[in-house]
């Protein structure tokens, strides 16, 4: 089998979609106000705390995402792509606008497409360095964890 850069990204990618029955504009808005995101970004009981964004191509983001046990994992990255109410694409590639990080682990590419009634095909790809990357993502619970996220941020965003 020929070795092309889609089979090389599909042994990389995580994939989570569904159809959200929320338009996309109220999802994007929870992805991009700091004061909505530790209502709906982590896995109960796991919260978000420490939230700056700057939502532009090239802004930073940063949170903290708080364990039960007392951990704390600080989240710091660069939005790649902005297309309000359509695209963010974000990575920890970068702790802050084009200073590398020590190890980076993944690009995150968060899509939401308009679909009659006003929902949303709500797409979101974890796109990761490595092929063992992938799998450590996936080992740590990644659609368990990520589905849970996007009900909770269905569930916020329908409140909207």
């Amino acid at each position: 089998m020929p070795h092309t850069a889609e089979a090389a990204l599909e042994d990389r990618d995580l994939v989570l979609e569904r159809v959200i029955d929320v338009p996309a504009e109220k999802l994007y808005k929870c992805w991009t106000t700091p004061e909505l995101m530790p209502q709906w970004f982590c896995p109960k009981p796991w919260t978000v705390s420490d939230v700056r964004m700057d939502v532009r191509t090239g802004g930073n983001t940063y949170l903290v995402m708080n364990g039960p046990n007392g951990e704390r994992v600080p989240q710091p990255g660069v939005y790649l792509e902005v297309i309000p109410n359509r695209k963010i694409v974000f990575t920890d590639a970068f702790t802050e606008t084009w200073k590398p990080s020590a190890k980076p682990f993944m690009v995150a590419i968060v899509t939401f497409e308009d679909l009659p009634g006003g929902k949303t095909l709500y797409r979101a790809v974890a796109r990761h360095w490595t092929a063992e990357d992938k799998t450590a993502h996936e080992q740590m619970g990644f659609h368990e964890g990520w589905g849970i996220v996007a009900d909770q941020l269905a569930a916020l965003a329908a409140t909207l």
